[in-house]
């Protein structure tokens, strides 16, 4: 079974499990949430810490990301904390030019944190789903802004 919270997938990394695919697994599980207070659920709990630093930096860097990337209104406040940031810069490539392109290219979110990755991380065949709920979601909320301003209420 899927996890279906960052803290699911750090209790199946720290039981030994690939953290990739239990990473991967978690992305897919998120990106078929319908609503922003599933997506918001996933991100909520905070993960346990795990032995290997730079994953707790990811976890962190990824719910960072995906809070602001859609836009919700819950942002998970543990992404804050010291332990998820690392004092040293971690590239997942080792060639100097890729290191060079990464440096520049890797989202706030991850960099911030010492983290260096691809421009757009965290895509699976199932981002375009989220993506595509993400405008709904911002086109409903434009629909309801205009009706309330051609409609505002009378004040007394």
């Amino acid at each position: 079974m899927r996890p279906s919270t960052l803290r699911e997938v750090s209790e199946k990394m720290s039981g030994q499990a690939d953290p990739v695919k239990v990473f991967s697994e978690f992305l897919d599980y998120f990106y078929d949430c319908a609503t922003e207070e599933e997506m918001s659920a996933c991100l909520a709990e905070e993960p346990v810490l795990l032995s290997e630093s730079h994953w707790n930096a990811i976890l962190a860097a990824s719910a960072d990301y995906l809070a602001k990337r859609y836009r919700m209104r819950a942002f998970p406040l543990w992404v804050l904390g010291p332990e998820r940031f690392l004092p040293e810069p971690w590239f997942r490539e080792t060639s100097d030019e890729m290191r060079a392109y990464l440096t520049f290219q890797s989202p706030a979110e991850f960099r911030m944190r010492g983290l260096y990755v691809e421009a757009v991380p965290l895509r699976r065949a199932r981002t375009w789903q989220a993506e595509e709920r993400l405008q709904q979601r911002l086109k409903a909320g434009e629909e309801r802004a205009k009706q309330t301003a051609a409609h505002p209420r009378a004040v007394s």
